[in-house]
């Protein structure tokens, strides 16, 4: 059975440093280098504008957004806008596609399959929506997709949403250019019962492991994350 290298930082991550390293992950996967690595994080205040953003999707100035603390990011990912922040589980596969089907298509239901599976952990019922990518819950989005692949390996990912503050998902955007329907989290369903991101990322870790068929090794330190 393939294996896949788990990367896991428990502080929030600076959102530039974390791409300056999958472009080197990603080069090194290409190379062969490295196995298939998963990067599990979470990031401080940031607006990130995907490839087919819109300008009039960002309802504030990025100057306002500067003033409160939040960071704004143009990136070559597919989608939209979006919004990451603590108590939101961040993941960036670095895989090479080719060993899992060679079918974006295929490769992003399988990211909204492991996202549903981690749901049902908790008693959730993810859903998609014909036509959307991400995974959504009651028609309100918990968890947005967005990738970037380059010789068959895949970069950036999916971001769910634990218990982060969803207001300007609500006040500052537009999210993923959806206009009627309402973004969500673990937290607004669970209440008090909303598990830790350490439980969420243990059944997201294997759920990952089942969707993809892979086995996982976990790195405590290979100089690519800080602790």
């Amino acid at each position: 059975m393939p294996f896949c290298r788990v990367i896991s930082t428990s502080k929030p991550f600076p959102y530039t440093d974390a791409l300056a390293q999958q472009y080197v992950l990603m080069r090194d996967r290409q190379a062969g280098e490295i196995p298939d690595t998963l990067l599990l994080l979470e990031h401080p205040p940031t607006i990130t504008l995907g490839r087919g953003s819109v300008e009039a999707d960002l309802r504030v100035s990025q100057a306002e957004l500067k003033q409160r603390g939040v960071t704004v990011e143009s990136v070559d990912r597919g989608g939209e806008i979006t919004y990451h922040a603590p108590g939101q589980l961040v993941g960036y596969p670095i895989l090479d596609l080719r060993q899992h089907g060679q079918d974006l298509h295929r490769y992003l239901r399988d990211l909204e399959e492991v996202l549903i599976l981690t749901l049902a952990h908790f008693g959730l019922k993810g859903e998609r929506i014909a036509g959307l990518t991400g995974v959504w819950v009651d028609g309100r989005k918990i968890a947005a997709i967005g990738i970037k692949v380059s010789r068959w390996v895949s970069m950036h990912g999916f971001a769910l949403n634990i218990d982060a503050d969803l207001t300007p998902f609500r006040r500052d955007f537009v999210p993923c250019g959806i206009t009627d329907r309402d973004v969500t989290s673990l937290a607004e369903w669970l209440g008090e019962r909303c598990p830790p991101r350490t439980e969420v990322e243990a059944a997201l870790l294997e759920s990952f492991a089942q969707v993809f068929g892979m086995s996982l090794t976990f790195a405590a330190d290979l100089g690519i994350l800080p602790e």
